[in-house]
């Protein structure tokens, strides 16, 4: 494994974008919403050029009118689109060859996501992953607002200090959740928003965490 990683006791992961490859299909329900309601669709490279958090920001952006619909049911009309199909997903390729590693080396690890809590157990479970993770931390409502105070929360259950936590997510709230925590940081791309993007924040980007864990 990586020398550099030898600081670190415990790697918090982001799920969505990070774990699970499922980028493709959020563009594919997003660009059915927009179709019906005749509005421009959207491209992976310019959903990753312009996805952010809060949630509600990015549905503003592109063009949604919360005048004529509210936003509490677009949200709701995306999530039962996505967990009607959220297992048509895989995980990103060598990410449980990362787990397994950083497991058998005794690096401790959670998951912090802005998923329904419920909806990732029941994920986690059908790719057996459960057992890997000393902690699941989720959302208790579908909106998708913020990490922050459930990382926060997460953190007081770690007995690792602040230095000794990685977090390693895809979008640049990830790295803003980390910094709140005081948790070092790793960014990957390919998932829910573009590689200039996250280099722009300064965080850490690693275009292989394969290579990055050194799995061979």
């Amino acid at each position: 494994m990586n020398p550099r990683l030898k600081q670190y006791k415990h790697i918090i992961w982001d799920w969505n974008g990070t774990l699970l490859d499922d980028v493709w299909l959020c563009v594919d329900i997003l660009n059915d919403m927009l179709t019906r309601r005749k509005m421009k669709m959207t491209t992976l490279t310019q959903y990753q050029a312009d996805f952010d958090f809060p949630v509600i920001s990015y549905y503003l952006k592109i063009g949604f009118d919360f005048e004529k619909e509210s936003f509490d049911d677009i949200a709701r009309e995306y999530i039962a689109a996505y967990e009607s199909q959220r297992f048509r997903c895989s995980l990103r390729a060598g990410t449980v060859d990362i787990i397994k590693l950083l497991k058998a080396e005794g690096v401790l690890q959670s998951v912090l996501s802005a998923s329904q809590r419920l909806s990732l157990v029941e994920a986690l479970e059908l790719f057996k992953l459960t057992d890997f993770f000393e902690n699941i931390a989720g959302l208790d409502d579908y909106y998708a607002h913020s990490k922050m105070d459930i990382g926060k929360n997460l953190m007081k259950n770690l007995s690792a200090s602040r230095k000794e936590v990685l977090l390693i997510g895809d979008t640049t709230h990830d790295y803003e959740v980390a910094r709140e925590l005081g948790a070092d940081c790793l960014l990957t791309p390919a998932g829910h928003q573009s590689k200039e993007r996250l280099i722009a924040c300064g965080a850490k980007v690693c275009d292989n965490l394969n290579e990055f864990f050194q799995v061979k």
